[in-house]
């Protein structure tokens, strides 16, 4: 696949030449500026296929510092404190084969997936477009206490070069320019929480 992808794109940059050099012969012909019109005709090809990599780029960054990170509300030993006893009659579920429940809204655009690790916790995940046209995915992680319904931890991060609704579309796998899975610190934001949900799977028996 990955061949496949530079072969097309080491024709479109060998069109794109002949493109730009067909310009600045039309322009020499016509007693026109060659450079500016080498210019525009490099301008189109160029943005027939990047136009959105600059946008991508500037408004993940973007909400990437408004939004992203991982905070930690309560601690499991700060919970236990106020709920003595109780997590030791939580059965643990599988960590592979937790019950889930699987939600779509905003059109598609949007998806939940709440794994139930007990009677007592649910761990949230959401992904949302967060634009239609730019390639940018905000994803949602919660551990939840269900019967107080409080949010215990939260991770944020952002991800670009695909949609949640278009998995298999543009601008997919194909502009791979624009794949960016997380946030700068996402991946440890994403141990940290990993690391933090599975203190709540429950008790073994």
């Amino acid at each position: 696949m990955g061949l496949v992808i530079f072969m097309v794109m080491g024709v479109y940059l060998l069109i794109s030449l002949g493109v730009v050099a067909g310009a600045v012969v039309y322009a020499q012909k016509h007693g026109k500026r060659a450079w500016l019109w080498a210019l525009a005709a490099a301008f189109v090809m160029y943005n027939l296929v990047f136009w959105d990599w600059i946008p991508t780029v500037v408004a993940h960054r973007y909400y990437c510092e408004k939004e992203a990170g991982f905070w930690v509300y309560k601690t499991l030993e700060q919970w236990k404190a106020e709920n003595p006893g109780v997590m030791e009659t939580l059965p643990a579920q599988s960590k592979t084969g937790s019950p889930t429940k699987y939600e779509q809204f905003d059109d598609e655009y949007g998806e939940t997936t709440t794994f139930l690790l007990n009677e007592r916790f649910n761990w949230v995940v959401t992904q949302q477009d967060t634009f239609r046209l730019l390639p940018i995915i905000r994803m949602e992680q919660q551990v939840k206490d269900v019967k107080k319904n409080n949010v215990l931890a939260r991770y944020v991060d952002f991800g670009t070069g695909n949609s949640v609704k278009n998995k298999v579309g543009p601008p997919g796998p194909l502009k791979f320019w624009l794949r960016n899975g997380h946030c700068n610190g996402g991946d440890r934001n994403s141990s940290l929480m990993w690391q933090f949900t599975e203190q709540f799977y429950g008790s073994k028996k």
